[in-house]
């Protein structure tokens, strides 16, 4: 018994996002990003029909069950895109980027998606090399593209996977 407790493991479930989820998304979109999307922001896109996305909830924390990460995507004409995808740092290295991209690939090729498409931080070397595991390839850079929080300009890569 106490080896199970000192060996306890948080565990996450995938589901899709849901309006009521979009202040605790908000918030880690803070915590992850120097531009914060508000709670507004995320409500408006997925009041839209072809905006989806999916969080990363533990299921079996004591008293309350914390969001481990999101994705949010759209479809539209054949093809989809990640608008954005954050893991808490406290979930960092459980697979959940993997499970949450795993789950808005499925989607978008459920909705008729023949390809997906982002844009990441060139100097994100860990989402760089979780998006090439899953397959995407650069396909194009915008130069000074993101803006951090001292104002310095960074190049986002353009990443592209076929999904049929």
């Amino acid at each position: 018994m106490l080896d199970d407790y000192l060996t306890w493991k948080p565990f996450f479930e995938v589901v899709p996002m849901e309006i009521g989820d979009c202040a605790e998304v908000s918030e880690l979109h803070g915590q992850r990003f120097p531009r914060q999307w508000s709670d507004g922001e995320f409500q408006n896109l997925l009041l839209q029909h072809n905006v989806f996305g999916f969080i990363a909830r533990q299921t079996n924390a004591f008293f309350s069950r914390p969001l481990g990460g999101f994705v949010l995507s759209r479809e539209a004409a054949g093809e989809a895109e990640i608008l954005t995808v954050a893991v808490s740092e406290k979930s960092g290295r459980q697979g959940l980027g993997w499970r949450l991209m795993q789950a808005a690939l499925r989607e978008a090729a459920a909705r008729g998606a023949e390809s997906m498409f982002l844009e990441v931080e060139a100097a994100n070397h860990a989402a760089v090399g979780l998006y090439r595991k899953l397959g995407f390839q650069k396909v194009g850079e915008r130069p000074a593209y993101y803006t951090g929080p001292d104002g310095t300009r960074s190049m986002a890569l353009v990443m592209s996977r076929v999904l049929r």
